[in-house]
């Protein structure tokens, strides 16, 4: 009976080849496992762990001139941009005109309807006719009044005269006794009652004249005061006919056609696309360092075009503070109303100081730190950093000119001390 086959196997000796083959494997195994093992050693006394090169953005530090600014959004807006509103306590509005509509200075754009001014204006008139009348009348009173006084006046002149003439005759004869002494004593008299009546007449003459003057210029303030009147009555019911005050078009209607609106509710509004300006959202924490007359550069439709910061809001709304900037010169062709743009505030400028360029280093290092390269490795470094700007910040201290930066993906290194750089 067979129980199995292992008596028919046959141990067969390995081929010598086969086996120098296998020898050297086991030593290049142990090679490599050495080789391996050296590198770890010298990447753990280089540094913590190492990172590729491509993974990260190297920048130099340079001196030269660092321009400090900001960058905001903003919007174009007309810096004439006028809101036309209803004067009438109650009226009725008829549009002349859609939004849109390209107006000229003087088109009428709406009209309104008020009884209540038409009727105040008729009574304006009239009592301003009435008034007219009676300063006309007072005039011719005064004069009647004037010839009156003087008729008295004169009157009492020719008496004087008369007396004064009787009293000549007396004279002549009274020392030839034909004229008996009484006789001239009453001449006298009558001579100086005469002259009395007359100086009281011219001044009763005088005093009349100055009363009717008086009064006639009471009547004529009373008819100018009521000219004005007339005249803001009459300029209420113009306001009734709204026209454009500028040139441009109708940005928006506040109201529909054919309704009853209030006073001072407004109507619409005109944008004037001939004098644009820039509003730009300004962070709170710039505020302190701008001032007017700084200089902006604004990017619109692909273009850079320069201006001036012109008004600055001093109110802060949602940690934003408005800033209008008017164009230097022309304004760029093209703008439209509340286009958005781009725009960099001027700050400040330094000249010869050492600046880097800017990168998420700052945020991820909190400016305190930066990773400077020597001899590939990246040497977590103390550094100083002054004024800032959209792509630069200014160095103080901690680095040199010359000096290579890692300024971007500093994330990866968890703000090891050393970190080798891989090629």
């Amino acid at each position: 009976m067979i129980r199995d086959t292992s008596f028919q196997d046959t141990a067969l000796a390995p081929p010598r080849t086969q086996a120098w083959r296998r020898r050297a494997l086991i030593a290049g195994g142990a090679v490599a496992l050495v080789a391996a093992f050296a590198a770890a050693v010298g990447s753990w006394q280089a540094g913590e762990h190492s990172v590729g090169a491509a993974r990260l953005r190297i920048a130099e530090v340079t001196r030269g001139t660092l321009v400090r600014d900001a960058a905001v959004n903003g919007r174009i807006v007309a810096a004439i941009s006028p809101t036309l509103y209803s004067t009438a306590p109650s009226s009725t509005v008829t549009l002349q005109v859609r939004a849109g509509d390209t107006v000229k200075k003087g088109d009428v754009l709406a009209t309104l309807e008020s009884p209540d001014l038409a009727d105040e204006l008729k009574k304006e008139q009239s009592s301003y006719q009435e008034l007219a009348a009676e300063v006309a009348r007072q005039q011719i009173l005064a004069r009647k009044q004037k010839l009156l006084a003087q008729r008295d006046a004169d009157t009492a002149e020719i008496e004087r005269l008369s007396a004064q003439r009787t009293l000549e005759r007396y004279d002549s004869v009274a020392n030839e006794g034909v004229v008996a002494k009484i006789d001239y004593q009453k001449a006298k008299d009558a001579l100086h009652a005469a002259e009395i009546r007359a100086k009281h007449a011219t001044q009763a003459s005088t005093l009349e004249q100055d009363d009717v003057t008086l009064a006639l210029q009471t009547k004529t303030a009373q008819l100018a005061r009521q000219k004005l009147s007339l005249a803001n009555a009459q300029r209420r019911v113009d306001e009734l006919t709204v026209r454009a005050p500028v040139d441009g078009f109708v940005g928006t209607l506040n109201v529909a056609n054919r309704s009853v609106v209030q006073a001072n509710t407004p109507l619409m509004t005109l944008v004037d696309l001939s004098a644009l300006e820039v509003e730009l959202e300004v962070p709170e924490t710039y505020v302190t360092d701008l001032g007017l007359g700084m200089r902006a550069e604004i990017t619109v439709n692909g273009a850079t075009a320069t201006g001036k910061l012109s008004a600055l809001s001093p109110e802060v709304v949602k940690n934003q503070v408005l800033a209008r900037v008017r164009f230097d010169g022309a304004q760029p062709d093209g703008l439209r109303q509340s286009q958005r743009v781009q725009a960099r505030l001027l700050i400040d400028e330094k000249r010869n100081v050492l600046t880097l360029p800017r990168g998420p280093f700052m945020e991820a290092e909190g400016g305190r730190y930066a990773y400077r390269l020597q001899d590939g490795v990246a040497v977590r470094t103390p550094i100083r950093v002054g004024a800032t700007s959209i792509g630069a910040v200014e160095i103080l201290g901690g680095l040199q000119q010359g000096d290579r930066v890692v300024i971007a993906g500093t994330d990866a290194f968890d703000h090891a001390p050393r970190i080798r750089i891989n090629d």
